[in-house]
C-alpha cells in the first residue's frame, strides 16, 4: 500500500487529492508538487471509509481540530459523541480522541465509522488501559503495539512524542522552567524514561513506527512534548531543542514516504508567535504546522478560548496550517457541550482571520457579509455568520419593530439612513 505522499511522488492523482483540489480550488500540479515534498498532507488512513478528505498545509485554508474523549473522572461516551456531532455541524476538519481511561477502542471504532472528519489519537494515552500494565511494567515495543492497533482501526493521524529523546531531555534538565513539562503524553514518556533509564521508545524504534504508518497511510503528528506551558517558558532551549529533533525525524519520515505535520506551542507571548511560525517552517522545510492556541496570556482561566483565538489568528496569518481549538474550560475541567461550541467558534474565527491575511480569495465571504449588512438582509447575515444560529437567536431576543434596523440603533441605523438618502427619500428619526 502507498501513502498519499508516495502516490504524489509518482505523479498519481488520487481520489483524495481530487476532493481536496476541488474544495481548495487549487490545481492538480500544485497539489502533487506540494504533497510530494511534504508541504501539504492529506491524512487519510486506508481503513477510514467514512472520511471526507481535507488537505493541510501550504496554500490551503487553515483547518481546525476539536479535542474530545473521556477521563477517569468523566466517563460518558454518549456525551463525547454529541461533541462529535457538534463538530460536524460546524464543518470541523479534524477530531482527536484523547480518551485516557479504560478500554477506549469501542468508542474509537464508533468514532471512525461515523466521522467524516479526519481522526487523530495519542497512542501513549491508551497504553496503560490497552496493555493492562502499569507504566513501569510497559516495555519499549509495547508502545508500538498500541500504535499498530490504532493504525489498523483507521486512525488518520497520531501524535507521537518522538522528539523528547535523551538529547532533548539533557537540555530540559539543565534548564529552569516555571512549568516543566505540561504535555500529557510528554510527561508520561519522560516518567517512563526516567524509571526505566532508557531511551524514548518512539525515538529508538522510529523505523518500526514508520513501517506501521506506511502500511495504513497514517500521518505522523510529531508531538511537542516540551512545548511551553507558560509564557515564561516560551521559545526556550527545551522547546527549540525538541523542534530541531523533530526536523530530523521529519526528514527520515519523508525519505520513507510517510506524511508528517509538526505540533507547536502552547503558551506564547504574542510578539513571539510570528518568529516561531517562521522557525518551524525553516527548520522542518515547510512541513505543516499544527498549533495549540497559542495562548497569549496565562491568566485567562475561564476564557482561554479567547486567549487561544488571539494567538491562533496571529499564528494562522504567520503560516500555521491547523489550529487545535481551546475551550473556556481549558486548565479547569473536561469541557461540556457549551464549552465545545464556544471553543469551535472562537477557533474558526481565528482560522478565518488568518486566512484573510494569507489567502485573498477567503475575503469573499466577508465581502458578502458586508453587502448583506448594507442591504440589511438579516437572513443572509445569519447564513454567512460562522455561528448563524446564535446570531439569529440574539437578534430575536430583542427583535425590533422595524426590521430595517436592530434594537441597538433603532431609527438611527447608519445603513438604513444612507440607503434612504441614496434612494432620494427623506430620513425620519422620530
Amino acid at each position: 500500500m502507498k501513502t498519499q505522499m508516495l502516490y504524489a511522488k509518482e505523479g498519481i492523482f488520487t481520489k483524495e487529492m481530487q476532493i481536496v483540489a476541488q474544495k481548495e480550488q487549487v490545481s492538480q500540479d500544485f497539489l502533487l508538487e506540494n504533497i510530494a515534498c511534504g508541504k501539504i498532507i492529506i491524512p487519510a488512513n486506508i481503513n477510514h471509509k467514512s472520511l471526507d478528505p481535507n488537505g493541510i498545509g501550504f496554500g490551503l485554508r487553515t483547518k481546525v481540530n476539536v479535542n474530545l474523549g473521556v477521563s477517569n473522572d468523566c466517563i460518558d461516551y454518549s456525551e463525547e459523541m454529541k461533541k462529535v456531532k457538534l463538530a460536524h455541524k460546524f464543518g470541523i476538519e479534524a477530531i482527536m480522541d484523547l480518551s485516557n481511561y479504560g478500554k477506549t477502542s469501542h468508542f474509537r471504532d464508533e468514532l471512525i465509522t461515523f466521522s467524516k472528519a479526519m481522526i487523530g489519537t495519542v497512542p501513549v494515552y491508551d497504553a496503560v488501559g490497552f496493555l493492562e500494565k502499569d507504566l513501569k511494567q510497559i516495555e519499549a515495543k509495547d508502545f508500538l503495539d498500541v500504535v499498530y492497533h490504532h493504525a489498523k482501526s483507521g486512525v488518520d493521524f497520531m501524535t507521537i512524542h518522538a522528539g523528547i529523546n535523551s538529547r532533548a531531555v539533557k537540555v530540559f534538565k539543565e534548564g529552569k522552567r516555571l512549568t516543566n513539562i505540561v504535555s500529557r503524553g510528554g510527561s508520561v514518556l519522560y516518567a517512563w524514561m526516567m524509571m526505566k533509564q532508557a531511551e524514548n521508545p518512539f525515538f529508538e524504534y522510529y523505523d518500526d513506527l514508520l513501517e506501521i504508518c506506511l502500511k495504513y497511510d497514517v500521518t505522523l503528528s510529531l508531538g511537542d512534548a516540551l512545548r511551553p506551558g507558560s509564557t515564561h517558558d516560551s521559545t526556550d532551549a527545551s522547546q527549540i531543542t525538541e523542534l530541531i529533533e523533530l526536523s530530523l525525524l521529519t526528514q527520515r519520515a519523508w525519505e520513507a514516504g510517510v506524511q508528517v505535520m509538526i505540533e507547536g506551542p502552547g503558551h506564547m507571548a504574542i510578539n513571539e508567535i510570528e518568529a516561531n511560525m517562521q522557525l518551524e517552517k525553516r527548520l522542518c522545510k515547510g512541513a505543516p504546522f499544527y498549533v495549540l492556541g497559542p495562548l497569549v496570556t496565562d491568566i485567562g482561566a475561564g476564557y482561554d478560548h479567547i486567549s487561544g483565538a488571539i494567538g491562533g489568528a496571529v499564528a494562522a496569518a504567520s503560516g500555521a496550517d491547523i489550529l487545535c481549538y481551546v475551550t473556556p474550560a481549558e486548565h479547569l475541567r473536561l469541557p461540556n457541550l457549551d464549552d465545545v461550541r464556544d471553543g469551535i467558534v472562537a477557533t474558526k474565527i481565528a482560522a478565518h482571520a488568518g486566512d484573510i491575511a494569507k489567502l485573498p480569495k477567503e475575503r469573499m465571504r466577508d465581502d458578502d457579509m458586508s453587502k448583506a449588512r448594507q442591504d440589511i438582509d438579516w437572513e443572509k447575515m445569519f447564513k454567512l455568520a460562522i455561528d448563524g444560529e446564535k446570531a439569529k437567536k440574539m437578534f430575536n431576543e430583542r427583535r425590533p419593530d422595524d426590521l430595517n434596523s436592530c434594537s441597538m440603533c433603532g431609527k438611527m441605523c447608519a445603513m438604513n439612513t444612507i440607503n434612504q438618502i441614496s434612494k432620494g427619500e427623506d430620513v425620519n428619526l422620530i
